[in-house]
């Protein structure tokens, strides 16, 4: 992480101090993985499953075959648990490509054209016709078009976007669009009614961006304006008649698919009833990078928590080390890591884990076997996949500096059995060696029964509860802060820093997250140097609370007659 400053900003520093001798939290989860359909590459927020859903899919049935996503079972999970906000970044395999089509004007040219928003084979119809009136190769996630009422005389049309596998009898319309207009002085304009903005990864050295084009939000779910034909006013027909402008050359009334879009992940996929111990989910490394150079963004991407199930650090080391340095850097999120596929030994599980170091990722396992809402199979997931539902229901019912693990926070009610069951002697050599146990006991099923980040050091940051508190108080402190930035550098912001922040930390130590704090922010370290290289310095001195991992019960039975300790 930079420890300076070049250009004017906040720099949130930490100190750790906490040496052990041997004896808020902002926006919600954030994803990276495979999902049914949706955008590629392009980070989006959804605030339930059913949006989810809608946006991404959840299973995909190829042949005989249904096949699940850890993706949208993480996600099921997550707003089960109390999740409000998930920011959801699909990759695919190989290449991919929006459906387009183009509609066939009066005058017998193109009138427009339109891309679906997703890409991928989902939403991608074909274009020829079955005697019933379906799509060819239609299925219930393509959609298909259809132009109504077109009017030359008042330049308008209307458009159906229909789903891909329904007929001209029995049509399944999702979404209507009437009264458009190839003007773009109209108020019903197509490209301003149902949107033509898309969004391209750019890289620009070692900044990571979305790109976008287009002059109005997508308004529809499922497509968008690509081109519209630049039609004139005082437009001649074949006649020699004049048309008045952006009349000549609308949509003819006909019906048509979305086509030509490539490279999905469901083809090439390996999901939950066929992983074995090599098989991933049909992805390599490289389709990750993209999504991960994106999240590295702290400005443009707020979460607290990221996971990215179907990565292992036994074959995505490359990635998932991108992964933790982008973490570090931005200082906001804690990562969880799986180490091993399904299917690893203990050893290979506690090698993994030791080979990182830090505070800002943190390890559980074994697999756990859990229900697909989707499918209501039995399918085996990472435990990440069900850990930032655990971090959604802590924050609901506490704070994010209390720990996400034991039987008052920690259980895994959905979990059917984990892979294994971990003996006493098991959990101790997972925590010595940074991996959180999820284990099983009789009356209280299964549970998170740790809270170790993946730092080597014994200081009070090797546990997930401080780490977050750090995280949130700095998230909070550093936003007091930005509103300071060109101030008069005087008694008076300085004051009215500690005015903030004294209060918030204050909260904190009554709701149990410090023993004791102390702020400076006056002249003893902003001193007449300091303040001449146009800097202002505070330092914030905390305490964390520690969480009792480790009860020790003394039963002592004592002779008839002893008097018991006071």
């Amino acid at each position: 992480m930079a420890e300076t400053l070049i250009s004017a900003g906040v720099l949130a520093r930490e100190n750790d101090q906490s040496f052990i001798t041997q004896g808020p939290v902002t926006v919600g989860a954030a994803i990276i993985g495979p999902t049914a359909k949706g955008p590629v590459e392009i980070p989006t927020v959804v605030t339930s499953y059913s949006e989810y859903q809608n946006k991404f899919g959840s299973t995909i049935t190829s042949g005989s075959n249904v096949y699940s996503y850890f993706t949208s079972i993480a996600a099921y999970n997550y707003f089960q648990n109390g999740g409000e906000t998930l920011l959801v970044s699909r990759v695919v395999n190989g290449t991919y490509a929006a459906a387009t089509t183009t509609l066939d004007g009066e005058e017998g040219d193109v009138a427009v054209t339109f891309k679906t928003i997703g890409e991928g084979v989902l939403m991608n119809s074909s274009s020829s016709l079955k005697a019933d009136g379906s799509m060819d190769s239609g299925s219930t996630d393509n959609v298909r078009w259809e132009v109504l009422n077109s009017n030359t005389g008042s330049g308008t049309f209307d458009l159906l976007v229909r789903r891909g596998n329904d007929t001209t009898n029995d049509k399944s319309v999702l979404e209507t669009w009437t009264n458009l207009s190839l003007d773009p002085f109209s108020s019903n304009y197509v490209a301003k009614r149902i949107g033509d903005q898309t969004s391209t990864y750019t890289a620009d050295g070692t900044s990571y961006y979305l790109q976008t084009s287009g002059a109005y939000p997508n308004a529809s779910r499922y497509i968008r304006v690509s081109a519209v034909d630049a039609t004139t006013p005082n437009y001649l027909d074949n006649s020699g008649v004049a048309k008045s402008a952006y009349t000549a050359s609308i949509p003819v009334a006909q019906a048509g698919g979305f086509i030509s879009a490539t490279g999905d992940v469901k083809d090439a996929a390996k999901f939950y009833d066929e992983i074995t111990s090599t098989d991933t989910q049909g992805l390599v490394g490289t389709d990750y990078t993209k999504m991960i150079n994106l999240l590295s963004n702290s400005d443009d991407y707020k979460f607290n928590v990221l996971i990215t199930p179907g990565l292992y650090d036994t074959d995505y080391t490359t990635q998932l080390t991108s992964i933790i340095s982008n973490t570090q850097n931005r200082g906001d999120n804690l990562f969880i890591l799986d180490p091993v596929k399904h299917g690893m030994s203990i050893t290979d599980v506690t090698s993994i884990a030791a080979s990182r170091n830090t505070s800002y990722a943190a390890s559980y396992w074994p697999w756990v076997q859990v229900i697909d809402p989707d499918t209501g199979r039995q399918v085996w997931v990472p435990a990440s996949t069900l850990m930032a539902g655990v971090f959604a229901y802590n924050d609901s019912v506490s704070e994010p500096w209390f720990a996400p693990a034991g039987i008052n926070r920690g259980g895994l009610g959905q979990v059917v059995r984990p892979e294994r069951k971990l003996a006493q002697a098991t959990r101790d050599a997972l925590y010595t060696n940074k991996v959180n146990p999820i284990a099983s006991f009789p009356g209280t099923g299964v549970v998170v029964y740790g809270q170790k980040t993946l730092q080597t050091k014994s200081t009070a940051l090797d546990r997930v509860n401080v780490r977050r508190l750090l995280i949130a108080m700095k998230s909070y402190i550093a936003g007091v802060a930005q509103n300071l930035v060109f101030e008069q550098n005087s008694a008076a912001t300085r004051n009215n820093f500690l005015a903030q922040v004294n209060p918030y930390l204050e909260g904190i130590q009554q709701k149990q997250g410090l023993y004791a704090f102390k702020v400076v922010m006056d002249e003893t370290n902003n001193t007449a140097d300091v303040i001449d290289r146009n800097e202002l310095i505070g330092q914030i001195y905390v305490q964390p609370t520690k969480t009792a991992e480790y009860i020790y019960l003394d039963f002592n039975v004592t002779p008839t007659g002893v008097a018991f300790p006071a």
